[in-house]
Parts: structure tokens; sequence; C-alpha cells
């Protein structure tokens, strides 16, 4: 033991959190939260954690959030008390409703502090409601005040690490079996807050569900698989099992495969196709399309929900939940499946730029020529819009890369006009926010790369989306840099906004001023005070060039987009 209980009792949890799998823990510092952040560090020279450190706790929690999104691992997240922890709740609240295990920790007054003005105390426990599986408002490591025996101080969070891991992995009996999402721990503590002490750990590995009996599918209805965010390749593989159509957004992970639908919006309001559907299997959380959310709300049609986070959904009246799902055993409906697959290859959208005239290039006559290389200059001088952005960033991304999308208006042209590919994909879209994304993505750079791991993280995102999140790009030296590339799509304001009632409804000056947010911030200055690099592209083939170079550092590609 140490002079200081609260060192002992964080040294404790932490080395608990590494022996139940947890390798990842964000650190924002703070006073209050110094024997956690000492004991994080300690573990993390010995090799049994990697730390990451961040001044903002709002990024931090997205950093958490997208190291845990990647490794699908509980990664830990600690502040100080006071507004820090508040800033925690926007990471909090997608990782709920997108269901991926997040781990708080947040540091507090002991009781005798609270409720008499203390400096930096407020009411932590309890703050972020029905946002987390499971919240524990610790005891205070130490002897309590008035001469009451507590707890000896190494034991005071003994046995909190494994709780909170199991219950962010869905593993505790409280209804919410397999599904995951972040839990709260309030950890008080007494001067002295810290003491030099001896930390080790032996990483563990996470504990694991147990075998679930599947829902059995039967063949007989005509039934679609849609997946949505998260859906990852479970859907793709069951839609292949039951040889039925699959309708995958491009945030799903599951938009490969040869029972893909192409141009699935038009093809579910086609009444010979979307309105003969009986049953819908929905994978993950689909939000990018009003043709899709007017099905599942359909009163005619089954739905069957793997859930993965948020509450628990009932989308028709007719909806059944399900962790695991198999297929009986028969005959695909042929048919169906057919009537689907040509109508979807009708729709496939080809952004491939024209093949060379080569015969022209050729020519044995100058005006033959002439012709054949001003069409090539035009293709290579080609100003780059949103269908040649969503494109060339599609292509330029392999199995070893990762992509995130935005919550901005590039994610819904990708998905209008982008075809099949097996990549790893990540949005938040738990709830759709653009709060966040850099900071998410950076955490999932993070954890791709872990251990010299190849490949590049890239965001494509807008330029709204990009500002809201400008303090992310605040990266610590003496931490390994992500392999990121930021691409923003500058329209200069909120455009999204095109597409919605609004744009119809309010005068020009108050849709600018209200909506669209216009502004001048110069990108490339932002990039500089925050050390990244920086490109600005107009062009196809600059745009290509850049994406497939060889990156050196974090890096911030700008793409100017009309209004």
């Amino acid at each position: 033991m140490t002079a200081s209980p609260a060192s002992d009792a964080a040294a404790d949890l932490i080395a608990e959190l590494i022996a139940h799998g947890v390798r990842d823990l964000v650190l924002s510092p703070g006073s209050r939260s110094q024997a956690l952040a000492l004991a994080a560090t300690a573990l993390a020279r010995s090799g049994a954690l990697r730390v990451h450190v961040r001044i903002d706790e709002r990024a931090a929690g997205f950093t958490a959030l997208g190291l845990a999104r990647e490794t699908g691992a509980p990664a830990a997240v600690v502040c100080t008390s006071g507004t820090a922890a508040g800033n925690l709740l926007p990471a909090t609240m997608e990782a709920f409703h997108s269901g991926v295990p997040l781990l708080l920790l947040t540091a507090d007054r002991p009781p005798e502090l609270r409720g008499v003005g203390a400096n930096q105390a407020t009411i932590q426990p309890g703050i972020f409601g029905p946002f987390v599986r499971l919240h524990i408002d610790a005891a205070v490591p130490g002897h309590a005040r008035g001469g009451r025996a507590a707890l000896p101080s190494p034991t005071a969070w003994s046995g909190l690490g494994e709780r909170a891991v199991r219950a962010a992995l869905g593993l505790e009996s409280d209804g919410l079996a397999g599904v995951h999402g972040p839990v709260h721990l309030n950890l008080p503590s007494r001067e002295p807050l810290s003491a030099a002490a001896d930390v080790a750990a032996t990483p563990g590995e996470m504990p694991t569900p147990g075998a679930v009996e599947p829902v059995l599918l039967s063949r007989g209805p005509r039934t679609v698989v849609v997946a949505g965010a998260d859906a990852g390749p479970d859907a793709e593989e069951l839609s292949h099992a039951g040889g039925w159509p699959l309708i995958a957004e491009i945030v799903s992970g599951s938009r490969f495969g040869r029972l893909l639908v192409h141009g699935y919006r038009e093809l579910l309001r086609d009444e010979t196709l979307g309105g003969r559907i009986q049953r819908v299997v929905v994978f993950g959380h689909p939000t990018l399309s009003r043709e899709v959310a007017a099905l599942l709300a359909r009163s005619d049609v089954e739905v069957v929900a793997v859930r993965r986070g948020g509450e628990a959904l009932n989308l028709n009246g007719r909806t059944r939940a399900a962790s695991a799902l198999a297929v009986e055993p028969g005959v695909a409906d042929r048919a169906w499946l057919g009537e689907w697959m040509t109508a979807s290859q009708t729709r496939v959208v080809d952004l491939s730029a024209p093949a060379p005239d080569q015969k022209g290039l050729y020519s044995d006559h100058s005006a033959e020529r002439l012709d054949a290389v001003r069409a090539e200059l035009d293709a290579v001088r080609k100003r780059v819009d949103r269908q040649i952005l969503v494109d060339a960033v599609w292509r330029a991304t392999w199995p070893h890369d990762r992509l995130v999308f935005g919550s901005s208006r590039l994610v819904r042209v990708a998905d209008q006009v982008l075809g099949g590919k097996k990549v790893p994909v990540h949005a938040n879209r738990g709830l759709a926010g653009i709060d966040g994304t850099v900071a998410t993505s950076i955490g999932i750079a993070l954890a791709s790369q872990a251990d010299g791991a190849p490949g590049v993280t890239r965001v494509l995102l807008g330029d709204l989306a990009f500002l809201h999140d400008v303090g992310a790009l605040l990266l610590p030296g003496d931490e390994p840099a992500p392999r990121i590339q930021v691409i923003v799509g500058n329209d200069g304001g909120g455009t999204i906004f095109d597409g919605l009632e609004v744009a119809a409804s309010a005068a020009q000056d108050d849709l600018d001023r209200a909506f669209y947010t216009p502004h001048r911030v110069q990108l490339a200055e932002l990039a500089a005070a925050y050390g990244w690099q920086y490109e600005r592209v107009t062009t196809r083939s600059a745009l290509d060039q850049t994406l497939t170079s060889a990156i050196t550092g974090p890096q911030i590609i700008e793409v100017p987009l009309e209004r």
C-alpha cells in the first residue's frame, strides 16, 4: 500500500480492466483524476495498456468511441470532476444508440464535498441517465471521516473493472444480453490524491458470451435483408444463405456480394417489387433513406431485427428482436430473387472515366488527334463534384484500410451511387450527429494501425462536420501519429438542408443565416496551426493522386464543391 488510498484503488481498478481485455484508455488531465492518470501511464510504460491523452474531454470521449468501434473491445476514458464529465455525454449517447462498449471513469469529490459549493463539484452520480448499461457511484478509498471504518484501500474499487467490462459487453443479467453499450464508474476520492506506487498488470482476454439459440427464419415469405449502420458482414452472410436480396446502406459494412441491390430507393418505391415485400430482416441501424423507413413502418410487413444498441425496437407493431439468426434448409425463391437482381442491374451507376480514344490519339489525321487530345485534357481537368468525390474515395480504399463517413450530404450521395466493395466502413449513425467525427476517426485509425498493421483511415465529411470537431486535430507530439486522411468536401455551409422542408418554407436570408451558416474559414491555415499536412484539390486526376500517395503524417484534403 502507498500513502494514498486513491492511488492503490486506481492501480487495482486499471489492472483489473486490463486483466479483462481492455487495451486502450483515453485520458484528459485533471487534479481529482490524478491517481487514475498515473496508474494508466505507468501501465502504458510496461506495455500493458495504450494510453492516448486529449486535453478536450469531448474529443477524448469520441476518440475512445472510435477505438472501441474498431476493436469491438471496451475502451476506457478517464476525466476529472465537474464539466469534464459533462463533456462525455455526446459520445456516451452515440455509444448507447450504436451499441459501442465504452467505459466512463469519472473522478469525483467525496460525499462530504458534494452539495456544499465545493470547487468543480456537481451531481455526477447518474449524470448519463438512461444512456449507460450500468452506473456505479463507487465507495471512497481509505478511511471514512468521523472514525467510521471503511474498506481497506486496495479493495475499495475491486470487482468494479470486471463488472464494468461485462456490462459493456452485454453479459450482465439485465435483459440486454449481447447488446454492447457504455458503462459509468463514478470514482470519488479524498486527499492525498496520489503517491508514488509500483503498478503492475497482466493482460487478459475479454469475457465472451455463451452460445445463443438463433431465431430460425422460414423460407416462405418474400423477404429482403436490410443492412444499416454497424450491420457488418453478418447481413451479407444471411442474404447469401437465404437467397434474399440485400439492401445495404453505404455505412453498413455489408455493401458487397452478388445479391447486393443497386438503386434500392427506386426499387422500394416500385409496387411490383417493394410493394410485394412480406418480411424484412434488419441488421444494424438504417437511417439514410425515407424508403427504408417507410418499408419498416408498414403494418403488413413482418420485421425481424438483430439488435445492436439503443432502445428496444418495435418498428411497426410486428417486430421480433433477435440476437442471432439462421435460415431453415430448403430452396431459395429464385423467381423473387431474380426479379430483384434483374431490376438491380439496370440501376448500376458507372462513374468511371471514359477510356481514352486510342484510335483518335494515334490517328493519321491531325483533326482527329486534336479532338482526342482535347477530350483527354477535359477529362483530366474535370472539376470534382460530389459524385466524383465519393467515387474517388471509394475506389482508393481497400480491405486493409478504413473508411469513415461523416453525417454530411456526402454520405447520402455515396449511398445513392456507389457499388459494392468489401471494405471496413464506420459512421456515427446511432444519432447521426455531426459532432465528434474527426475524433472518432482518429480513434479508429489508432486502433486499426496498432502493432504496425498497414492501411490508411480515410474520413469523408462536409465542412461543417469538420469545423464542429476541429479541436480533435490537436494530437500529442509524443504519441504515434495516425495514418489518416480527412477529406473535406467544402461547399461553404450546410447544403444538406437543400433536401429538407425548410429549403422550401424559409426566406433565403433566414435559410442562409440559421441553416446553411456560410463561413470563410481557411482550412489551410487551420491545418498549419495544428501541424497537419494539407492539400487542396479540384480535379479528379489530382484527387486520385493525392488519395493514393504515400502518407507521412495526418493529412487534410480540401475539395471545393459547388453550393
